[in-house]
């Protein structure tokens, strides 16, 4: 069987778009005072290696400004959903954030959660 390099080319590309963007699926959060938290994240997202890949996820206040980010560097093909943390100080006046993800080809588009803070 003969694949042309556009075939090849195609099933390459297709894999990337089919890997579909980043879901937040859960949060927990936890209160350490002084405005300090810890923050366990769960994401979705069908990694299919290094080209495209669920690479981190951010803390946003309501109007949108991002207060902190976890990286994360390397992919999750074989962990899905996977939780990964992050400890942070927010300031005083955020009562409510945003967690959004971000993936190597998407970018951002998968689904966000709003959450009060404890």
């Amino acid at each position: 069987m003969k694949i042309s390099y556009f075939s090849f080319l195609f099933v390459c590309l297709a894999a990337d778009i089919f890997a579909g963007q980043v879901d937040v699926v859960d949060v927990d959060i936890q209160s350490k005072g002084d405005n300090q938290y810890r923050f366990d994240v769960t994401l979705q997202h069908n990694d299919t290696g290094w080209e495209h890949y669920a690479n981190r996820w951010e803390i946003l206040d309501s109007r949108g400004n991002i207060l902190a980010t976890r990286t994360l560097h390397h992919p999750h093909v074989e962990e899905q959903p996977f939780t990964r943390s992050l400890a942070a100080t927010l300031p005083e006046h955020v009562k409510t954030i945003i967690i959004r993800g971000h993936d190597s080809v998407h970018q951002y588009d998968g689904r966000e959660m709003k959450v009060p803070l404890p």
